[in-house]
C-alpha cells in the first residue's frame, strides 16, 4: 500500500493532479504506441485505455465532528486507484478508512452506511491481505497538521460486478484499524462520510 502524508494544501493539490497523470500514463503505456494505426483502431485496441471511468466520494463530517475532503477512483488496468484528501483529522492520528456497504450518510453518526463492503462474505483484515472485505482500504495516517493524503491502487474494488463500488459509502473512523478485530478493526466512532458517484465529466 502507498500513502502520502503532507500537510500543505498546496502540494495536495498538486499531488493530486501528479497522480492522476501518473495514472493515465499508466494506462496510456498498455496501449498500442504510435505506428501509423488509425485513430479509431488504435482506440479499440487500447480496451480500457479508451474511456478512463472516474468516480469521487465527496466526504462530510458526521455530527459533532469536522473532518471532510474528497476521495477520487480511477479505472486501471489491474484495479482502482484510490486517491484520498481528508482534512481536519485528529494530530498525527491514523483513522480507519472503508467503504461500507449502504450509499446513505444521512444517520447523524453515518450508521446509515452499514456495515464494511464485503460482497463475498470474507472476514475483516488489512488491506494488503488477499482475502480480506473488498472495502477494507485500512489506514489513514495525518500529518502534525491533521491532514491526510492516500495513493493505493486496489485490485480489489472495480466499477462492475460483484465488486463494484459506484453507490457505497466512503467511511472514515475516529480510531486506527488494528487489521484484525472482527467485524470492523475496532477503528471507532464514524466521524465521516460519503457516497460514490460518477464524476459530473463521466456519464456511464
Amino acid at each position: 500500500m502507498t500513502i502520502f502524508n503532507r500537510s500543505n494544501s498546496s502540494f495536495s493539490s498538486y499531488f493530486i493532479v501528479y497522480a492522476v497523470s501518473l495514472g493515465a500514463a499508466l494506462i496510456t503505456g498498455c496501449s498500442p504506441e504510435s505506428d501509423g494505426q488509425p485513430d479509431n483502431i488504435k482506440e479499440k485496441n487500447a480496451g480500457v485505455a479508451s474511456v478512463r471511468r472516474i468516480a469521487e466520494a465527496h466526504i462530510s463530517p458526521t455530527e459533532g465532528h469536522e473532518s471532510e475532503g474528497v476521495v477520487t477512483f480511477i479505472e486501471e488496468v489491474g484495479g482502482i486507484r484510490v486517491i484520498a484528501d481528508i482534512r481536519n483529522l485528529s494530530i498525527n492520528g491514523r483513522h480507519g478508512f472503508h467503504i461500507h456497504e449502504n450509499g446513505d450518510c444521512s444517520a447523524p453518526d453515518a450508521s446509515s452506511a452499514g456495515g464494511h463492503f464485503n460482497p463475498s462474505g470474507e472476514d475483516h483484515a488489512g488491506p494488503d491481505d488477499s482475502r480480506r472485505h473488498v472495502g477494507d482500504l485500512g489506514n489513514l495516517e495525518a500529518t502534525e497538521a491533521g491532514s491526510a493524503m492516500y495513493v493505493r491502487v486496489d485490485e480489489h474494488l472495480s466499477f462492475d460486478g460483484l465488486n463494484s463500488i459506484i453507490g457505497k459509502a466512503v467511511v472514515v473512523h475516529d480510531s486506527a484499524d488494528d487489521f484484525k478485530s472482527q467485524p470492523s478493526g475496532a477503528a471507532g466512532a464514524r466521524i465521516a462520510c460519503g457516497v460514490i458517484e460518477w464524476t459530473e465529466n463521466f456519464s456511464k
